[in-house]
């Protein structure tokens, strides 16, 4: 069977188990216009709904479409235009969402970064990306005073009223929000709007090329498939990351696009995302297991009506979602029922098919793992042969393909990989993965190298690099080592220069100043490594020494 024929014939039973309350199509609740559009109708349409509550402070959806015009206004002025980079080096808050909005108004470039990283992360993505201007916060500042004399940075905006970092000149963000406003907005929404950075099995991080439109299609098919149709009712709780894309999508696109509420956390704390919850009459969250059971377990739980849920939704990392506790999560709380996100990817914009609405007998969880369920309308995943490329019989296990408007259009000035991964309009994942009688996808596992940690993704070969300039190693390799309290955890097996008295200590207090802390690698010196006939190294040799995290040395 081709293509066509086969996708026919998955859409075929795919339609006949789509639920009720979700389109058949792709619906743009105000038409097919940017995100500062979106934001700028709701402060015309609905002034005083709230946008945005963070910390006790809620900003209108006019309050919010005022502020992000005046920033686009000081960038413009300070020269930024169409196409340019722009750092956002914040965590959760207004300012990260003001400046989102403020970048896609000028056409010019989002390029969220990670503000757990250290100097040589930063200086990587700052240098692949080319950004003029970099916005960061006080807490964060140190990393990039540390990383300015490798980086071309022209202005720093600082959040946050400190004093400047000795050496880094700055404007603080006071005076950005105080400029004159920016009444143009670049509506093309096929321009590059977004550099998201992931890890890949060789290399440092790389830029997906996301557009507005990609976001658009991602918030609108989204909210639809999970039977959200409406920002009248729709208030979400995040605490994920916003510059995580899965972050961007709940915390950002999914509330403006609908003209919702976000209820903004820096991070995860079960007594306030209670209180966040009964409050605002939260109708969606997406937390991992490990938070749902917090939830449960807290002395207070009673306290609060957490019944407006209608979707909670779960990330399985290191605990995973079960029947039991979705049973336990039905008795004490009602509302909607408990269910995982989401398949999807960085390169995707990471919402291609979603269980919701497939939870009777608990059919999603009782299936083969990892039950991903039906891809959303517009979208088209097949699963082929990692050999051949073409479509393997229902039930059969290949590769995932995704063919969707939110695929990025490529990697950021990575030809090779762009070609590798892009093929005849279909992104080719690398995850293995069948489908099954209703055409509900399952996803079977990774075939990259990718090392999860408390659901963070690392990635061997950015570890693998940074390594590599200890002056004392003479080489690297990583694998993964299973952990029971984060899942896994990166081990670095490394050779060091004959006679030097570095350990695994010392290794591991310098990767604490190069690198996050949650990839830091456990460390293990051996003498020489086992290598292929063709000179590299046989990982799969060294995974086989691996028998218990308890016999590598922390």
């Amino acid at each position: 069977m081709d293509i066509t024929d086969h996708l026919a014939d998955l859409r075929a039973r795919q339609e006949t188990r789509r639920p009720t309350d979700t389109p058949r199509t792709v619906t743009y609740p105000v038409g097919e216009i940017t995100i500062p559009e979106h934001v700028s109708h709701w402060a015309a349409t609905v002034p005083d709904r709230v946008a945005i509550c963070h910390e006790e402070r809620e900003l209108s959806y006019l309050d919010l479409d005022d502020a992000h015009r005046r920033v686009a206004g000081w960038l413009h002025d300070a020269g930024v235009r169409v196409g340019d980079r722009v750092g956002v080096h914040l965590g959760n808050g207004p300012e990260f969402v003001i400046a989102f909005l403020a970048v896609l108004r000028l056409g010019a470039v989002h390029v969220p970064i990670n503000p757990m990283f250290r100097p040589g992360e930063l200086t990587h993505e700052i240098q692949d990306s080319g950004a003029r201007v970099i916005v960061t916060a006080a807490a964060w500042q140190d990393v990039v005073a540390a990383a300015w004399n490798d980086i071309a940075v022209e202005h720093v905006i600082l959040v946050g009223g400190a004093e400047p970092a000795v050496g880094l000149p700055v404007t603080h963000w006071e005076t950005v929000i105080a400029h004159e406003p920016q009444d143009d907005c670049q509506i093309d929404l096929d321009a590059l709007a977004a550099l998201n950075y992931t890890g890949g099995t060789t290399g440092l991080p790389k830029g997906c090329m996301h557009t507005q439109r990609h976001m658009l299609y991602t918030a609108a098919t989204g909210t639809g498939a999970s039977g959200m149709h409406s920002g009248d009712t729709y208030v979400t709780v995040c605490f994920l990351p916003i510059f995580w894309i899965g972050g961007e999508d709940l915390g950002i696109l999914f509330p403006f696009v609908l003209g919702g509420t976000v209820v903004l956390m820096a991070r995860w704390n079960a007594t306030a995302v209670l209180a966040a919850i009964d409050r605002y009459r939260a109708t969606t969250m997406v937390g991992t297991a490990e938070n749902y059971l917090e939830l449960l377990d807290h002395l207070d739980l009673h306290r609060y009506d957490l019944t407006s849920l209608r979707d909670p939704q779960v990330v399985s990392f290191v605990g995973k979602l079960t029947p039991q506790l979705r049973h336990r999560w039905a008795k004490a709380v009602g509302g909607g029922v408990l269910r995982e996100c989401a398949y999807g990817m960085t390169e995707t914009h990471t919402m291609d098919a979603l269980p919701y609405g497939l939870a009777d007998g608990d059919e999603d969880l009782l299936a083969e793992p990892t039950f991903c369920g039906i891809p959303v309308p517009g979208t088209d995943i097949a699963v082929v042969s990692f050999e051949n490329g073409k479509p393997v019989p229902i039930g059969e296990v290949g590769e995932i393909v995704v063919r969707s408007p939110s695929v990025m259009t490529g990697y950021w000035r990575n030809a090779q990989a762009t070609s590798e991964q892009l093929i005849d309009g279909w992104l080719h994942t690398g995850d293995y993965g069948r489908l099954d009688e209703s055409g509900f996808l399952h996803y079977l596992g990774r075939a990259k190298e990718m090392i999860k940690v408390k659901g963070m993704s690392v990635f061997p070969a950015e570890v693998e690099l940074i390594l590599a300039r200890h002056a004392d190693i003479t080489a690297v390799a990583v694998v993964p080592v299973e952990d029971p309290e984060a899942g896994q955890r990166p081990l670095a097996f490394v050779t060091v220069e004959p006679g030097s008295s570095t350990g695994p200590e010392d290794i591991q207090s310098w990767a604490r100043t190069q690198m996050s802390t949650y990839k830091v690698p456990v460390v293990k010196i051996i003498d020489a490594f086992p290598m292929t006939p063709s000179g590299k190294i046989k990982k799969n040799v060294l995974e086989q020494e691996v028998k218990s995290p308890t016999e590598i040395h922390h």
